[in-house]
């Protein structure tokens, strides 16, 4: 008898020890995904994709980014490192740099070459502009470099950033249609990658072209296929159902996927392929895999939110997300992995269209702004002061503002008040302004934590809500406003308690609640504030 109670102590033991991590970690980023859309789709979902999350896991209804800009590659650093831009230092996708003199691509790094099937510039990447550690790299270390860290997107950004800078490998797609990666991670693809894309596993979807998976009336969420505020995929027709992808290809090459639902789908794939091949989650050392699904921000941009397209990518993407938890419960095991699912941001409506319902907004291209800054610096100054208008920040030219014997701080509040004249412009800060936030002005705040001086403007402009900068169909997204903010947050898998949230919660917050959850040590940036109802065990 003591004999079987010291034997069944032991496997209760071992049983604990097995799970304090799991053999898996998944992190899933939606690209530009409304937390509205969970709600306004949900009819059409099935009960096994996001469904399951919600009705099995923990949802966070009220997450929020609290910086701005709200775009992919600050969104992405800023999930996987629990601290914003001014912290972790991108900034943007792509940035004016004060210090250095020039624009700068998140993840360009010119010391590295591609690896695989597409140009040098598509491979000529790597992390090395994040300055901060993520929960990838606390993993790596974490587990003395044995469990493995894999990134993957159709974006670069979106498969390099998570991945953080330990990976064993990150893969994104090039637009020759293959997956492809850098020499950061190696010198030669991994075979099975190699293997996949000599199967062109993009070609049926290409071949098969893009019909709406269910019947029309389906979309009644959705306006008519036709309408005024969508975009086009290619110029010869309209944006309507069905879309020849077979003519498109021809004409564009696989790069068309990118803005149809299948872009999402080959990567599920690989995503698969990747936890068979390299053997994810198959000991009990932690495995840390990152997919960032970006076909539905490339359809959100060319056709907006209210459109047919970004519906069927999002029912297509529920049947491509069932999959994929149904792969993983059969690889790896229900209990073995821990899932999270968010967006980098979300994403505005279309000006136009609220234009049209009698809301008195409208569209406002960048280059219509960077027009009438350098008409006012020439009306005003005798000569064009600005050196470069992006992602809302006005950097001056201090060389020629110098050889004129202009004093910057005047400078400064003459184009602030000319600003604040423009119709789509609510406030305007200055570096001064920013840097000495208290954080009691509320946008001031966002703009602070996004903030680096080495990196951002000399002014940075605050649009008011509804507007936008950008062509008039389609949709954008950049701002602090609660559209541009507001995304889903979905943790499901082990030791994952269902529940619900509807507290207002932070996106920094992600990080360091999976540094508790597999007690490995915080990212080296954040704040460390952590999301407790996932922690508390009662």
């Amino acid at each position: 008898m003591r004999k079987l109670v010291l034997f069944l102590t032991f496997v209760i033991i071992s049983n604990i020890q097995a799970q304090e991590r799991p053999k898996l970690v998944v992190g899933i980023v939606v690209d530009q995904m409304k937390m509205e859309y969970l709600y306004r789709f949900s009819d059409d979902f099935s009960p096994n994709g996001f469904k399951k999350l919600m009705n099995n896991g923990y949802t966070f209804h009220n997450m929020h980014y609290n910086y701005v800009p709200t775009y992919t590659a600050p969104g992405h650093a800023s999930i996987y490192t629990g601290t914003t831009p001014a912290t972790h230092g991108i900034v943007g996708n792509e940035w004016f740099s004060r210090s250095l003199g020039k624009d700068v691509y998140c993840t360009d790094d010119a010391s590295v070459k591609i690896v695989g099937d597409g140009t040098e510039k598509e491979g000529a990447m790597s992390p090395k502009n994040l300055l901060t550690t993520t929960i990838t790299d606390e993993l790596r270390m974490a587990t003395n470099f044995k469990g493995k860290v894999i990134g993957m997107s159709i974006k670069d950004r979106g498969a390099i950033l998570p991945a953080g800078h330990f990976a064993n490998w990150a893969f994104w797609f090039s637009k020759t249609g293959a997956f492809i990666s850098s020499t950061f991670y190696g010198e030669k693809l991994p075979d099975w990658v190699t293997q996949f894309n000599q199967e062109k596993h993009y070609m049926p979807y290409i071949t098969k072209g893009w019909d709406l998976l269910k019947p029309k009336a389906v979309y009644n969420e959705s306006l008519p296929d036709d309408n005024p505020y969508e975009g086009k995929i290619d110029k010869s027709s309209g944006p309507v159902f069905p879309y020849d992808l077979s003519r498109i290809y021809a004409e564009k090459g696989a790069d068309v996927l990118r803005t149809t639902p299948f872009g999402n789908d080959i990567l599920a794939e690989l995503a698969m392929k990747a936890i068979e091949k390299e053997e994810l989650g198959k000991d009990d050392i932690t495995d840390f895999l990152t997919v960032s699904f970006s076909s539905t921000d490339y359809v959100g941009h060319t056709f907006g939110p209210r459109s047919m397209e970004l519906q069927d990518t999002y029912l297509r993407l529920d049947q491509t997300l069932e999959t994929f938890l149904t792969y993983l419960d059969k690889t790896v095991g229900k209990d073995n992995y821990l899932l999270f699912l968010t967006a980098d941001h979300a994403g505005a409506e279309n000006p136009n269209y609220l234009k049209d319902n009698k809301y008195n907004v409208k569209n406002v291209p960048a280059k219509d702004i960077v027009a009438s800054l350098n008409k006012y610096s020439i009306d005003t100054f005798g000569v064009n002061l600005v050196l470069d208008y992006s992602n809302f920040n006005l950097f001056f030219n201090k060389e020629i503002i110098k050889e004129k014997g202009l004093e910057l701080t005047k400078v400064k509040q003459s184009f602030k008040e000319f600003l604040m004249t423009q119709e789509q412009v609510k406030r305007v800060y200055t570096e001064e302004e920013i840097l000495a936030s208290s954080g009691n002005d509320y946008f001031l705040s966002f703009i602070a934590k996004g903030y680096d001086p080495k990196q951002n403007g000399d002014i940075v402009i605050l649009d008011k809500a509804g507007y936008m900068q950008y062509q008039p169909t389609g949709t954008t997204h950049g701002t602090p406003n609660s559209y541009d903010t507001h995304v889903p947050l979905l943790f499901y898998g082990w030791q994952v308690p269902k529940g619900e949230s509807h507290g207002k919660k932070y996106i920094t917050q992600i990080a360091p609640t999976l540094s508790q959850m597999l007690k490995i040590p915080f990212t080296n940036g954040t704040e460390s504030e952590v999301l407790e109802s996932l922690l508390d065990k009662k």
